[in-house]
């Protein structure tokens, strides 16, 4: 199908809902699908946020507001993954464990409701065993069925003047912790106050890689020649060592999405 032709499909896959609760993170596919179920559905779509720790702060506040604008009911509730011993653990299944806490909740909440998640196809290219928790839970995922991708994600968002066509993709703060390194709150607010550097500096796509004593910073590869700026590259040390980081690295391969998930059977 040509991309108007998924706009199609998504629309008819949407009213057949009827009515939806949307994990809504205010990121580019969740809301391009709250904006068309608000369309579609008028009423019938109310947007969830979980909050907590996994999280950047000002996304939460970011998702508050763009619900506001659209007119959509939003609700927001405390997630509780961090107080699963298994998912602190931090094993290869931790996103598994996560989304089954989350879906779970969402289907109390939902009720009478159907619960949908802004999954896109080419979220099949990475180790994402989230979607076992979803499946498992019957959670449908409108842009995925449709075979929607980012990127044509982000020109359905730019002619409906969705203000988040071209806003740099988020995960959860947790993708930034290797695998079998304990997950604990200190930890999650360092990764996040050390892309708020970097986001500060005018980077747009951007991780910084937990690693004990060492933040890995990973930056498109366009922006890696910015760290000559002597300026820039000394503030942003300074600011990472007070963050709580001894050593702070760039990494030559630039950004790499699920760059953690390297070597993991999908």
């Amino acid at each position: 199908m040509n991309l108007a032709q998924k706009k199609t499909s998504l629309i008819r896959r949407i009213t057949a809902l009827k009515s939806v609760l949307i994990a809504f993170s205010g990121g580019v596919d969740s809301t391009l699908l709250l904006k068309l179920a608000h369309d579609v559905l008028k009423d019938g779509a109310v947007a969830v946020t979980a909050m907590s720790a996994l999280q950047p702060a000002h996304e939460a506040e970011t998702a508050m507001e763009q619900a506001r604008a659209m007119g959509v009911k939003h609700v927001t509730y405390n997630a509780r993954a961090l107080a699963d011993a298994e998912f602190v653990r931090n094993d290869t299944d931790r996103c598994y464990r996560c989304k089954r806490f989350l879906f779970q909740d969402l289907l109390f909440m939902a009720q009478e409701l159907g619960l949908a998640h802004g999954a896109n196809a080419d979220d099949l290219n990475d180790y994402r065993p989230g979607f076992r928790a979803a499946d498992e839970l019957g959670i449908v995922a409108p842009l995925l069925d449709v075979g929607l991708g980012k990127q044509e994600i982000r020109v359905l968002s730019r002619q409906l003047n969705l203000n988040t066509w071209d806003k740099p993709s988020m995960a959860c703060l947790a993708s930034r912790i290797p695998y079998g390194t304990r997950l604990t709150g200190k930890r999650l607010e360092m990764v996040d106050a050390a892309e708020r550097v970097l986001h500060q500096e005018g980077f747009g796509s951007c991780r910084v890689r937990y690693h004990e004593t060492i933040a890995r910073i990973e930056v498109s590869e366009t922006d890696i020649p910015r760290f000559q700026d002597i300026t820039i590259r000394r503030n942003i040390v300074k600011k990472m060592k007070n963050i709580g980081f001894t050593f702070v690295t760039v990494d030559l391969a630039g950004y790499v999405q699920g760059s953690m998930n390297q070597g993991i059977k999908k």
